[in-house]
């Protein structure tokens, strides 16, 4: 019973050292965590508006009055809600910083999963779930850095925003930033926007190795290549059938590649990472930086297929049918091709590209609905990012910032379009196994709150709080 009792005391002492040594209210951050987790926001069976209710709930516990909190929800729209919280400060002459993130989750089915994909489970260091880390984790950060910055009475020097919004994740019903640039302007007005797109790369230890802070992004343009024909019996075929036509265009549009379209960002992207890399990629990086037109150092970067992404716009078939019947010839055949566009490229200019591509080859490219906006990225400011990068320097010594540029596309890209410069925040370390969007999501329990401590530092500094 004394080595029991002793032990028992020694436990004790870990546990309340390494209680000390947290972020202060970690308890409470992974209480808000699960529960927005655990809300179930897919277009399917979920219900963004819950969730936004949920977390306004958490941030009038922590002294927001109803005046603060704006649970709105699109007409006709019951489950696809969204919350804005305001922090007003005390400068008005300042605009507004916006902490933007988005509620809804892509599709997860149990009986795919190891685990049930919405229920918070900690295991071996991780948190899994679907949300655990897109965009969920960020969404509780923010939350939690009001709440926090509420309960302990602190008046910002600028207003900080909190928005929270449903249909990120491919718009199937409505994206609600949209939604708000178009109805309500005024109530997301702001001088610049923190969003997901950043973060961070792991070595091949998986120790953290550089710290991303996104600024601009691809914009999306979908593209049907179609070709059409007569048709008739099978047992009579000709050479102008629909399908050959179709898979020559695709097999010509699969070796065509878009030139390289350099901007601030990746200038600065591959520049400040080629003495970082070394070797013959660091080497290929200089020399391509120094002449886009030089093709050896091209086919080295490119190699990496994310680098490659990176340097140009791309295209890629995603979606193929033809054909009516077994027994016929086929009358239509058409494929779905997906662009990511360079910021600056325009979808027409785009749309002509894919129809050199593809030559002589009977088809036809029509770009597909919705249009989205390509911007030039926002500009790297010592405000935005030099703040980023002097914070950092506490948090994560000795790690090195690069200035990148998504390969994929957030809903900064319509706020970029209605004039409010928008960022990818640091401090979310690419997982090579997170796996967003696909099974068993999961997250770094440890870099998630080290995530939480950074961006509640850079917040504070944004708005002027000591």
């Amino acid at each position: 019973m004394r080595l029991f009792l002793i032990a028992a005391t020694v436990a004790a002492s870990l546990s309340a050292a390494v209680a000390s040594a947290a972020e202060p209210g970690e308890p409470a951050f992974r209480a808000l965590y699960k529960e927005l987790v655990e809300t179930n926001t897919t277009h399917s069976v979920g219900d963004c508006t819950l969730a936004a209710r949920r977390m306004a709930a958490r941030l009038k516990a922590a002294g927001f009055s109803d005046a603060d909190l704006n649970v709105f929800v699109p007409e006709n729209l019951p489950l696809d809600g969204g919350l804005i919280a305001t922090l007003a400060g005390n400068d008005t002459r300042q605009g507004a910083i916006m902490l933007l993130a988005h509620l809804d989750v892509v599709e997860a089915k149990r009986e795919d999963w190891v685990r049930d994909p919405f229920t918070l489970i900690e295991e071996g260091g991780y948190f899994y779930a679907r949300g655990s880390s897109d965009d969920k984790a960020q969404a509780a950060i923010y939350t939690d850095a009001m709440a926090r910055l509420k309960a302990a009475g602190a008046i910002p020097k600028r207003s900080l925003k909190l928005v929270l919004t449903c249909g990120e994740e491919s718009m199937p019903r409505i994206n609600n930033t949209r939604w708000l640039i178009e109805k309500h302007p005024d109530w997301i007005a702001a001088s610049f926007a923190l969003n997901e797109g950043g973060g961070g790369t792991l070595d091949a230890n998986g120790k953290p190795a550089t710290l991303g802070f996104q600024a601009g992004e691809k914009t999306t343009a979908n593209f049907l290549v179609e070709a059409t024909n007569p048709g008739g019996h099978s047992s009579v075929p000709r050479p102008d059938n629909a399908i050959y036509a179709l898979s020559d265009a695709l097999s010509r549009l699969g070796r065509y590649e878009f030139p390289i379209h350099l901007n601030e960002v990746t200038r600065n992207y591959f520049t400040a990472l080629a003495p970082i890399t070394g070797g013959a990629m660091g080497t290929a990086m200089t020399r391509l930086m120094a002449d886009p037109g030089d093709k050896a150092a091209d086919a080295i970067v490119s190699k990496d297929a994310r680098f490659h992404s990176m340097l140009r716009t791309t295209c890629v078939a995603t979606l193929l049918e033809g054909g009516h019947a077994i027994n016929a010839l086929p009358q239509r055949a058409h494929a779905s091709v997906n662009c990511r566009m360079a910021p600056g490229d325009k979808a027409e200019d785009v749309r002509a590209q894919l129809a050199k591509s593809v030559g002589d080859a009977p088809v036809t490219v029509t770009p597909l609905p919705p249009v989205n906006p390509s911007n030039p990225p926002p500009p790297l400011t010592d405000e935005v990012y030099g703040t980023a990068k002097r914070v950092a320097a506490k948090h994560f010594p000795g790690l090195p910032m690069l200035p990148t540029m998504s390969t994929g596309a957030t809903d900064g890209r319509f706020l970029i379009q209605a004039g409010i410069p928008t960022y990818g925040v640091p401090g979310s370390f690419g997982d090579p196994l997170g796996n967003a969007h696909g099974l068993n999501e999961r997250i770094s329990v440890e870099r998630l709150m080290a995530e939480r401590a950074y961006l509640f530092d850079l917040i504070k500094a944004y708005a002027g709080v000591k």
